[in-house]
């Protein structure tokens, strides 16, 4: 074949490489305490887990609904591709409550091992995991009604949107509340990286 050139591509095509490059990994996790002893359910470690959660906003990362209680934790939450990994970001907001309860006296250890986490790839999945864990403080006793539960809410709206049928992409939404309950309109990384 005299004259033609070999092309050489990626393992994507190019527009493909793009979408995927600008993708946010969107997490279902879950992390217990050390022999599920009820450690959480405290004003005190609800505020330190919502100011570490808006402050990941810095690295892109998105914390979306959660769900605090009194032996586990269950989070939602967006990370950028080049962003710290999952494990890492887990360890370390273990380690800031972890802190936080030592201060109120609560000798360690705090932590079971390791945690689960579960790759979102639907809208749809979300909203069925967030009706099952949402009602966990009722199913346990703690309250009437889900909405009654002081430790849980939204940090960031977090949904998927579907780009050419192809793959659901994060988009944040930029709103939530401060520790004191004002809310906050804050700059956060679009799809491509850029700030808004």
């Amino acid at each position: 074949m005299a004259g033609k050139q070999k092309h050489r591509y990626p393992r994507r095509p190019p527009r493909l490489e793009r979408l995927f490059a600008n993708a946010h990994s969107f997490y279902f996790v879950t992390f217990n305490t050390y022999a599920r002893l009820p450690l959480l359910a405290r004003q005190e470690v609800h505020e330190t887990f919502c100011s570490f959660c808006l402050r990941a906003q810095e690295h892109a990362i998105a914390v979306g609904r959660y769900v605090l209680m009194p032996d586990h934790v269950h989070l939602f939450v967006a990370f950028p591709p080049d962003g710290p990994t999952l494990a890492r970001w887990v360890h370390t907001l273990r380690t800031i409550i972890g802190k936080k309860l030592l201060d109120l006296g609560v000798t360690k250890p705090h932590w079971q091992e390791g945690f689960f986490d579960h790759l979102l790839r639907s809208g749809e999945s979300y909203s069925q995991k967030w009706e099952y864990v949402r009602m966990n403080p009722v199913r346990a006793g703690l309250s009437e009604t889900p909405e009654n539960w002081p430790y849980q809410g939204e940090i960031m709206s977090l949904r998927f949107v579907n780009l050419e049928a192809r793959r659901p992409v994060v988009v944040l939404l930029c709103r939530g509340t401060h520790g004191d309950g004002a809310p906050y309109l804050q700059r956060q990384a679009n799809l491509n990286g850029d700030r808004q």
